[in-house]
């Protein structure tokens, strides 16, 4: 498939670009029918919930208010009257706003607070909030606030509000594409490669968010679906196609034509993009264990973005790979690939070091890694569940200043009263049982409707204090039983508290279905229980310290405000579950790649230190580009203007920081130091039952010349006998003073040392592997600037046969 997308690129890109602007014209005609139903089946709220409908059917319109506050004297004063009713009687005469009920009208005294100095007013327009024309509700905002003069405050506060105060739609991804594309410049130095991965991640998400849009309509898809779509997509689209455009970079430099590069490239890395989209998936549809439909949604924005891109990286990529040829290149490394020819391909520099001191101090390495994601999990003992509010967004907004003056005027529960929902009987007595209970503030019963009355409780504290979520556990345990009337709490506030109740309870069993997923999926894919076993519990790790970030940061509030994220408060009740859906897929990546590299190089050499080492050279760089680039566009989110988009972001960027950097960087290769050849155990018995999945292919070993044939400059490959026997002889090159030698050329020759069968030279921490076609007695030399040649004899038997050697600056060995 990949060479026939590159050779029939323009057939692909037509395909791509009718494709995105076919969905996104139906997607703009069609609009948006997102649906924010939070409510859960069998919970107490959700039985109320269904009374209330029954028996007062919902207004068709968002109700939003209009606060204000006097410095002095009252609200009744004429001064404030004659700027406040006429501009509430401009807003009911727009169109689009059904009702105003101002606390000037005859029903209107409840709408003033106690000491007369603050009031509000509601305005109900004719539709739901995402319906509202945003220029309607501009206009209504300005109208209110022009009538503030000095010591008379003006706010509005409710959802239509709310969706006017955001940042346009797009910054936080445009951001993050920025930042991406910085870090892309750096890591490939060439404008066409860099362009590569965003053109590819903004086709699938482009298209995935349009289709989102239209499937709106057909399914109940949450408001924030496709915040969280972008948020996965934008990371996962731009990621895969790196990994991608990476291997076909290394496939040209090493002196391949770029469709040869290119098909090797997805035949390799393509391979690994499908199989982490895959695990990606299905770590999404793992949120479907917890049988909430509200999370049906998110699951098909998120897997559908997720899809696409894994699609758009092997079908859009090789096409644009064509198209670039050998442009993919920077023009400095074009002019060096011609007049130097292919390079190696072998790990050095920082990375190589890096992987050198792990190998040389695990156990330091592993227990200051461990430390440090102990202590930032400690804060995830404190996690509490809730929702935010309007009352978590940032001072400067009007919409907290509204919910902070109501909160002064009326009481902290005015923000988010209860509804206690009587099917039939008598209420009197649970109307007095309410208004004595302790955390109460006050009690109101609406006349009842088909036999169904509604009494509306405010609490003493905030929607999001811990003394209301007591305060309901005592209304449905002790004070409605009690009463001996039959009746339900509900509202939004009992509503979020069920639904993070239920989450709390059902957690469990949707961490064990994905963490038992992702451990079959690595059991098959690398043939051991020991490396699915690490994976799992490092996962859990990397989890929980990155709660403890997001614990800090939004519940605590460390550093909320200077990141302008708001006011402190509990952690959105269906964060946990999205956050570690994403997490689990995101490290499944990570792992994947890492230790697909390990496993290649163990079923080479059955040497662990050497597997470790060399995977964690070669793909440590990789990795932590990628997860930079994940990092950037994850932390843009915070500029979405939505809170749970702003925790989803934090999180997830602290995750893959955490994941990248410390956990595939550090504690994992440091424990499989420790482990040493255990990481590869696997029972006979299970061996035999287990099918057969190849992550990524071997690569191809050069082409064998001559009689014997020779490989050069080809680290890893190796060459079989007649019999198909083959072996390795490896180990480091080390100088006088025991000091790594890097860049030393090794060379095996044949026993009389006429016939050379491979060369090869040392990484930067002097290790080296060349290839041997059969068991016998072979002659091995080296060279490096700087230091005396040196040549053995080395008998290599049926195994792998470690051998060091040391090269001395002032002697000759001879040959032995």
């Amino acid at each position: 498939m990949a060479r026939w997308c590159y050779r029939h690129r323009l057939v692909v890109l037509l395909l791509w670009v009718g494709a995105l602007f076919g969905v996104g014209f139906a997607g703009s005609a069609a609009g948006t029918d997102y649906a924010n139903s939070f409510s859960l089946p069998n919970t107490d709220s959700t039985r109320a919930y269904n009374l209330m409908e029954k028996a007062f059917p919902q207004s068709s319109g968002d109700t939003d208010t209009v606060v204000w506050k006097v410095d002095d004297g009252t609200v009744r004063d004429e001064s404030v009257r004659s700027r406040i009713e006429p501009a509430l009687e401009e807003i009911g005469r727009m169109e689009g706003v059904g009702e105003v009920s101002s606390p000037y009208a005859a029903q209107g005294a409840a709408q003033i607070s106690e000491n007369g100095r603050i009031a509000y007013a509601q305005v109900t327009f004719t539709e739901q909030a995402n319906s509202v024309p945003k220029e309607l509700v501009e206009d209504v905002v300005d109208t209110a606030q022009d009538a503030e003069r000095a010591g008379l405050q003006v706010e509005l506060g409710g959802q239509a509000i709310t969706r006017v105060q955001e940042p346009p739609t797009g910054i936080a991804e445009m951001v993050g594409i920025v930042a991406a594309a910085v870090v892309l410049f750096i890591a490939f130095g060439s404008l066409f490669a860099m362009l590569l991965p965003l053109v590819v991640a903004i086709a699938a998400l482009g298209t995935g968010l349009m289709a989102t849009s239209l499937l709106s309509h057909v399914t109940d898809v949450p408001e924030v679906a496709p915040l969280l779509g972008s948020l996965i997509g934008l990371g996962v689209g731009i990621d895969y196609a790196l990994f991608i455009v990476t291997r076909h970079r290394k496939g040209i430099l090493r002196g391949m034509k770029p469709e040869e590069a290119a098909v090797t490239a997805l035949n390799t890395s393509g391979r690994a993009v499908l199989f982490a989209g895959g695990t990606v998936c299905i770590a999404l549809a793992g949120m479907l264990v917890m049988n909430m439909r509200f999370l049906d949604g998110v699951v098909i924005a998120t897997s559908l973005t997720v899809v696409l891109s894994v699609l758009a990286a092997t079908t859009l990529l090789p096409a644009l790979l064509g198209l670039l040829g050998m442009r993919v290149l920077s023009r400095r490394q074009r002019r060096r690939l011609a007049a130097a020819g292919p390079e190696s391909e072998e790990a050095s520099g920082l990375a190589a070091r890096w992987s050198a001191f792990v190998e040389r101090r695990p156990r330091s390495v592993a227990v200051t890694a461990l430390v440090a994601m102990v202590l930032l999990a400690l804060p995830v003992l404190s996690l509490r569940l809730g929702a935010t509010d309007q009352g978590n967004h940032r001072e400067s907004t009007t919409t907290r200043q509204a919910y902070d003056l109501l909160a002064e005027g009326f009481g902290p529960g005015f923000n988010g009263p209860l509804q206690v929902v009587a099917e039939r009987g008598d209420t009197d007595a649970l109307v007095s049982a309410i208004r004595s209970t302790e955390g109460v503030a006050q009690v109101a019963a609406a006349p009842p409707a088909q036999g169904i009355t509604v009494i509306q409780v405010v609490p003493t504290t905030s929607p999001q204090s811990e003394q209301t979520d007591q305060l309901i556990d005592r209304l449905r345990e002790d004070v409605i039983p009690e009463s001996g009337t039959e009746a339900h709490v509900g509202g939004v506030t009992a509503i979020f508290k069920d639904f993070a109740s239920v989450t709390g309870d059902r957690l469990p069993y949707f961490v064990g279905a994905i963490i038992t997923l992702g451990f079959l999926l690595l059991l098959v894919a690398f043939r051991s229980l020991v490396v699915p076993l690490t994976a799992a519990l490092m996962n859990l790790i990397a989890a929980a310290a990155s709660f403890g970030v997001l614990v800090a940061i939004f519940q605590w509030g460390w550093g909320a405000e200077l990141l302008g994220l708001g006011k402190e408060g509990p952690i959105t009740a269906f964060l946990p579950v999205i956050m570690l859906s994403l997490l689990f897929g995101l490290s499944m990546d990570y792992q994947v790649f890492l230790v697909s590299r390990m496993h290649e190089e163990w079923v080479h050499t059955k040497d662990n230190a050497r597997a470790v080492r060399v995977g964690l050279a070669e793909t440590s760089r990789v990795i932590n580009c990628a997860a930079l680039i994940m990092i950037c566009v994850f932390s843009a989110f915070v500029l979405s203007g939505d809170m749970e988009g702003a925790m989803a972001g934090i999180g997830l960027a602290a995750a893959v920081a955490l994941d990248a950097f410390v956990l595939r960087t550090a504690l994992v290769p440091a424990a499989m130091h420790l482990l040493g050849n255990s990481n590869w155990w696997l029972p006979e018995g299970l061996e035999k039952r287990l099918p057969h999945l190849a992550v990524e292919p071997a690569e191809e070993a050069a082409e064998v010349g001559g009689a014997a044939g020779a490989v050069e400059n080809v680290p890893h490959a190796r060459v079989p006998d007649d019999k198909g026997h083959s072996t390795v002889v490896h180990g480091f090159v080390r100088g006088a003073d025991g000091g790594p030698v890097e860049g030393a050329v090794l060379t095996l020759h044949s026993q009389s040392g006429g016939l050379r069968l491979d060369q090869v030279t040392s990484l930067a921490d002097g290790s080296y592997i060349v290839s041997v076609p059969a068991p016998g007695p072979y002659l091995l030399s080296a060279t490096a600037p700087g230091h005396a040649a040196r040549a053995r004899s080395v008998t290599v038997g049926e195994g792998p046969l470690v051998y060091d050697v040391e090269l001395a600056e002032d002697e000759m060995d001879a040959v032995n």
